[in-house]
């Protein structure tokens, strides 16, 4: 048995060859893909060592990775909520070595379900260390657990607990801030599972980055999340605007692009700092 998503009998030739086919049509795109469960799992098959995995996918042109697969960085919660995905130790490893090749990552928590707040909090430090070593890290990504759809929420929910109080989110935004202060500059709120005034707020708790427009989204949708699957750049302007802050375009690796991706005037009445 296999996680979702990992395909049981593929190895890397097939990921260097998506990468290089992408390459070949599109030069100058930016490649952001393959998890650390997937590039763990690719050079398994391929019987090869993760660190040369990630050295060919580098040389293929892949330049970015996300930062997910890491749920929970507890070994207690992964035996119980991910069996089949890789251990804590291994999840750190990919990301690591991922970072030495020249692959920077993003870094997720998905909280709110069975971890306690004590793992939660080393969660982040871990993350934090693994910065303070490679630097490779672009932004730390705090997901709610979405309840709706799946057995975890399901137990979850008979107990009486559902998903986390906004209140809740909103602290671990500020939290994480507050931990990784100096060493991840970036905490992206997603409005997809907080929903969009909340994601608004969010902005004055920690967060500095909104979830992107996205073209569909089918994750948080199948756990239950009614916030949409995506959204334009003009009503993000205006949620941004909305909050107080001002929105500017960035690259994947968070360099400035312009102050405005759509060229849309401040909202009337709005007070914007920095």
């Amino acid at each position: 048995m296999y996680p979702g998503g990992l395909l049981p009998e593929v190895g890397l030739d097939f990921y260097l060859g998506i990468v290089e086919a992408i390459k070949a049509e599109f030069p100058e795109m930016h490649i952001h893909s393959f998890s650390p469960m997937e590039v763990y799992h690719a050079s398994r098959i391929s019987e090869m060592p993760v660190k040369e995995a990630l050295l060919r996918l580098k040389r293929s042109g892949l330049d970015t990775m996300p930062g997910t697969a890491a749920e929970i960085l507890s070994d207690r919660v992964r035996e119980i909520i991910c069996p089949l995905k890789l251990k804590t130790g291994e999840w750190v490893e990919v990301v690591r070595q991922a970072h030495a090749a020249g692959i920077p990552t993003t870094a997720t928590m998905m909280y709110g379900h069975i971890e306690t707040l004590e793992e939660r909090i080393e969660h982040m430090l871990i993350i934090r260390e693994i910065q303070k070593e490679t630097g490779g890290i672009t932004e730390f990504v705090p997901l709610p657990f979405m309840p709706y759809n799946n057995p975890v929420g399901e137990k979850m929910i008979k107990e009486g607990r559902y998903a986390t109080p906004g209140l809740e989110d909103l602290k671990t935004y500020a939290i994480s801030r507050i931990l990784l202060h100096g060493h991840v500059n970036n905490i992206q709120a997603s409005w997809v599972k907080l929903g969009k005034k909340l994601a608004q707020f969010a902005l004055h708790c920690g967060a500095n980055d909104l979830g992107g427009t996205l073209m569909e989204e089918s994750i948080s949708r199948s756990a239950g999340a009614g916030h949409g699957e995506m959204i334009t750049v003009e009503e993000l302007e205006w949620m941004i605007y909305g909050a107080g802050r001002i929105p500017q375009e960035r690259t994947t690796l968070y360099r400035r692009v312009r102050d405005l991706a759509s060229g849309s005037q401040k909202m009337p009445g709005c007070r914007v700092s920095e």
